[in-house]
């Protein structure tokens, strides 16, 4: 695989952030290019209470780094009370699509008797990226047998008229110190309809040994074949990225030794580092991903050397 060398924290939420909306983390760093010069990161920025909001932090694609413009408003607020996403929104994917462009995000949602339930909402631009709107108020991967709790998409490929999909599915909490934790794994559907994907589906990704969640998948194309990053936990209290090869997208094979990146010796992402997500630059590959407390600090980045073929990454 590839070997990544760190650039460091390049957003700072606390400092950087722009009103009471973005008053800490960073969440599920997403990054989508706008043009040659700039690449637009989304993310879910929490405010005081832990909330989260979708919005975005422009950087400089010659210096990823260097931070352009941040998004004064969020992109995609919560969403109305009692509906499924009126406890925080986080990013799922981006896929340029007939019609604009497609945001998969999870919602989250409290009730009574579970830390929460999270569950997949669609928005869709048509102004290349700067608001979104949704297309329904309910979720389009809602519960079904197996997820009754969790079903997140993070990744979303279009090709040829028919969506492919890969996201968590959780049905049950595991208890780790006197607290729960959401448990859940990775599975894959095919449609043709956001609007009515299949209960059907096959599971890609379940945990192994001490683990008891894979999740956040980020499916690309690398050489020919399907390339996934994840991040997993595990009852020790471990929460690190994982690397896994398909042929065909379904049936996968763990390469976790290849990942290329480690914990930094001190710092933002010195105990965790999570929720990687990729894009090319040229004959370079860039990371943006999290690092302690899922992002509390805000993102950064991480890039590779990659030959001409060695990657389609854009989606």
């Amino acid at each position: 695989m590839f070997e990544w060398t760190k650039k460091g924290l390049v957003f700072e939420t606390a400092r950087q952030g722009v009103g009471g909306w973005m008053r800490h983390s960073a969440l599920t760093p997403t990054p989508y290019r706008l043009d040659d010069e700039l690449i637009r990161v989304y993310a879910g920025f929490r405010d005081a209470a832990g909330v989260s909001r979708i919005g975005y932090v422009d950087v400089r694609a010659d210096d990823p780094a260097a931070v352009v413009r941040v998004s004064a408003e969020p992109v995609l607020d919560i969403g109305r009370a009692g509906c499924f996403d009126d406890n925080g929104v986080i990013l799922g994917d981006l896929v340029d699509a007939p019609g604009g462009l497609h945001l998969f995000y999870v919602g989250f949602q409290h009730v009574a008797r579970a830390k929460f339930l999270a569950f997949t909402g669609l928005a869709v631009s048509r102004d290349g990226g700067n608001s979104f709107r949704r297309t329904q108020e309910t979720p389009v991967l809602d519960r079904a047998p197996g997820r009754s709790t969790i079903g997140a998409v993070h990744s979303a490929m279009y090709e040829s008229g028919r969506w492919r999909l890969w996201y968590a599915v959780g049905d049950d909490w595991e208890t780790i110190g006197g607290q729960p934790f959401p448990r859940y794994h990775i599975r894959h559907a095919e449609t043709d309809d956001l609007a009515a994907i299949p209960r059907a589906d096959r599971v890609c990704l379940r945990p192994q040994g001490s683990e008891y969640r894979i999740g956040r998948p980020r499916v690309y194309r690398f050489g020919g074949r399907y390339v996934m990053y994840f991040t997993r936990g595990n009852r020790a209290g471990d929460y690190f990225p994982g690397v896994a090869l398909s042929d065909d997208g379904i049936a996968w094979e763990r390469r976790d030794a290849a990942l290329g990146i480690s914990l930094s010796a001190s710092g933002w992402d010195s105990r965790t580092l999570c929720y990687p997500a990729l894009i090319r630059r040229r004959d370079n590959l860039l990371m943006f991903y999290n690092g302690n407390d899922m992002g509390v600090d805000g993102f950064g980045v991480a890039e590779a050397e990659a030959g001409d073929g060695d990657a389609d990454v854009q989606r």
